[in-house]
């Protein structure tokens, strides 16, 4: 009598590792295999089904099976349950027919263990607050790989599979020990470019498709970022200020998601600057650290400096210094998750019916809830339309908004060159849809917004001030500039 994989039944292993001595080698290793066939029955609480690693927006980073119980849709499974919950902290487990996802949220990152209807998920609850399974993982790969963030993940993919098939066998825990591991891992960690913290070389200063001329936020703003010795030996020195926002917004107008990532980067055209002194809020703070100065709270949940940036007086009077080269270096990047200072730019409230002669309309007032001193621009909605739009007709609120149905992507795409703070602009737009129905209307939305906030950053952040040492000789230029820019942002129906 064997077992599908070839192996006898727990009860004959056991007998056959009785009637053996424990002298023959090639006995006790079968004996010792044997055993552990039994104890994985009797330890089968114990077992996990799958281990993979969300990004912030959903997308499968790392994703393991270990006994092929569960679909192929758990990833997406786990990410609506997670994101439709309205509290603030969604549960550790949660439940959807015979599968229980337990979760850790780390460095802005989902990381997810799965276990089956007959298996305890208090055991792995158990895991995720000790030193073992999930909890355990996250600190494995921040061992290796020095922090914990999406780009790293996906640069050490191959690393974190290897520590996968080593931590787990067929779902059981083997060992989390550094000391145990560093003996099998034969894969090197790959760092981050230092230049490169976060990758923005397709992304302008306004973003990737800026139309500049149409608005001129300011003269800083408009100034070129090129070396201008050759038109006439004039030095400049740009300190730019850039974030992107990722946004969930569900039906009812509850923030869902809100997560920010920005980076400062230098820009540095002068030939004899020996030492650059960049001041930030006196009130910004990293992680839960006890709030500095008098003025509004600046926080970020993680922040990560550049090699040459020295941080001697970071601490007491939150300044950068560094001696910076020739180009563009990016000095510092940061990161926060769920809790923005300000409420998100953008609401959305729709209203979506059927008229009496057959066609579908759309009404969508959108709302900028900037400062009314600041505008946004290059602001697009993409609101997808049920299968079969053929015509569309609109009614705009503004003669410089567009919209234009774009039938292959079964979508309505709605554009805004310039939309100032603390003003609505609406559009009613009427489909011609083959075959319309009540079921079509459930296929309008979710509207993805895209824009670009000149001027303004999600956070808070501020450069308080920009010196220079030694004193420059003749004319010289410095400007600082803020820019943030959707990354995603997503409003539901």
């Amino acid at each position: 009598m064997t077992l599908d994989n070839g192996e006898p039944p727990v009860h004959q292993a056991a007998l056959f590792v009785c009637e053996h001595t424990s002298t023959d080698p090639v006995c006790k290793h079968q004996c010792v295999a044997w055993f552990r066939i039994k104890d994985r029955n009797k330890t089968r609480e114990q077992m996990i089904c799958q281990i993979f690693i969300l990004s912030s927006k959903g997308d499968r980073l790392i994703y393991k099976d270990f006994r092929g119980e569960a679909g192929s849709d758990v990833v997406g499974t786990f990410y609506e349950k997670v994101t439709a919950l309205t509290g603030d902290q969604p549960p550790v487990v949660m439940t959807h027919k015979d599968l229980h996802f337990i979760h850790v949220r780390q460095g802005g990152l989902y990381w997810v263990a799965t276990t089956t209807d007959d298996s305890s998920p208090f055991t792995v609850i158990e895991f995720l607050n000790r030193n073992t399974c999930v909890h355990r993982l996250t600190a494995l790969v921040k061992d290796y790989c020095g922090t914990l963030s999406e780009k790293l993940v996906q640069m050490n993919f191959a690393l974190i599979y290897e520590l996968l098939d080593e931590v787990l066998d067929y779902g059981y825990v083997q060992t989390t020990s550094s000391d145990v591991l560093k003996n099998f891992i034969q894969t090197e960690a790959v760092s981050s470019r230092p230049f490169s913290l976060f990758d923005l070389s397709n992304v302008g200063l306004f973003g990737a498709e800026t139309q500049q001329s149409k608005v001129a936020p300011g003269s800083a703003a408009t100034r070129p970022i090129q070396c201008s010795r050759e038109q006439g030996g004039k030095s400049e020195i740009f300190v730019d200020v850039i974030e992107r926002m990722s946004v969930v917004i569900g039906s009812n107008g509850v923030v869902m998601k809100a997560d920010v990532e920005g980076e400062i980067k230098v820009k540095c055209y002068m030939s004899n600057c020996s030492e650059m002194r960049i001041g930030l809020n006196e009130e910004f703070s990293i992680g839960k650290s006890q709030l500095r100065g008098y003025g509004a709270a600046v926080r970020v949940d993680e922040c990560s400096f550049h090699q040459a940036v020295r941080l001697d007086e970071f601490d007491s009077h939150r300044i950068l210094r560094l001696c910076p080269s020739q180009g563009e270096q990016t000095v510092m990047q940061y990161q926060l998750s769920n809790d923005l200072p300000s409420a998100p730019p953008f609401r959305l409230f729709p209203t979506v019916e059927r008229d009496s002669g057959g066609r579908l309309l759309m009404y969508m007032k959108l709302r900028c809830d900037l400062p009314p001193k600041t505008a946004a621009i290059n602001v697009c909605a993409t609101v997808p339309v049920p299968k079969g739009s053929v015509s569309l007709s609109q009614e705009l609120s503004s003669p410089d908004q567009s919209s234009e149905l774009k039938p292959q992507s079964r979508a309505v795409v709605w554009q805004i060159p310039r939309f100032p703070g603390g003003t609505q602009l609406c559009a009613l737009f009427k489909l011609e849809v083959a075959g319309l129905s009540s079921a079509s209307l459930l296929e309008v939305g979710p509207v993805g917004l895209s824009f670009e906030l000149p001027k303004v950053t999600a956070t808070g952040l501020q450069i308080r001030f920009l010196r220079l040492s030694p004193v420059q000789p003749g004319p010289s230029q410095r400007w600082v500039r803020y820019v943030t820019h959707s990354d995603s942002y997503t409003l539901r129906i």
